[in-house]
């Protein structure tokens, strides 16, 4: 069974995902730690973030795997062709290379093959990101999209950056946040959009262990 959960940044995807994946017993695939995988190569390697056939023959080419240390049922390290680029996937020159990055549409389509390879050995994953529902798992038998409040959004990046040790202003959290919907939303591949079928749960005023539950509900249900 795939539980696919999309929606935009800041959502609580990652953090719902995780918890869910651990409730359920389930593997766990995040997306868009591969795209910031591709992104963190490809300043690495000085690519231009405009060259389409770069970046797409960079996604390509790169292996990206998931380690599960002691058994974890969640991974606890991000491998780039064999090297742990776990911390290096979530520095501020990442985080502003990996929306150019996820909007090229060879790109978009390398990763999509490796995401569907991720899934196929499990029985049970929890894969979250943008288009998970609509575009990478269109048969998924759960199909979740996390919404929130803007302000709210920015609050939990603001605190996600400051435990990080990261000082931004609340105010230019909200605006990057704001920049990234519009570019997510808008570019041609894989746009950012709830998938037909998809539930939509709006997450402001709820805590983890409440969408968690909403959505195993939804699981139990489908599987039973």
């Amino acid at each position: 069974m795939i539980v696919a959960i999309d929606g935009p940044a800041a959502s609580g995807k990652s953090t719902v995902a995780r918890a869910l994946a651990e409730r359920l017993g389930a593997h766990y695939l995040d997306t868009g730690a591969m795209y910031r995988a591709i992104a963190h190569a490809a300043l690495e390697r000085g690519i231009d973030l405009d060259d389409g056939g770069a970046l797409t023959d960079l996604a390509t080419a790169s292996e990206i795997t998931f380690e599960h240390a002691g058994g974890s049922a969640l991974p606890t390290a991000v491998m780039l062709d064999g090297v742990d680029v776990t911390s290096a996937i979530r520095t501020p020159a990442v985080d502003g290379a990996v929306s150019a990055v996820a909007s090229d549409p060879g790109v978009r389509h390398a990763l999509v093959e490796h995401q569907r390879a991720h899934a196929s050995d499990a029985d049970i994953i929890v894969v979250e990101g943008r288009d998970i529902g609509s575009v990478v798992f269109p048969d998924a038998a759960v199909k979740v999209f996390l919404t929130a409040s803007a302000e709210e959004r920015a609050r939990r990046r603001h605190m996600e950056m400051a435990g990080r040790g990261r000082t931004v202003e609340s105010q230019i959290v909200l605006e990057e946040l704001e920049r990234r919907d519009t570019a997510d939303s808008s570019r041609e591949a894989s746009p950012l959009t709830a998938a037909p079928d998809a539930i939509p749960l709006d997450t402001t005023g709820l805590d983890i262990p409440e969408v968690v539950e909403r959505i195993a509900v939804l699981v139990e249900e489908r599987s039973a």
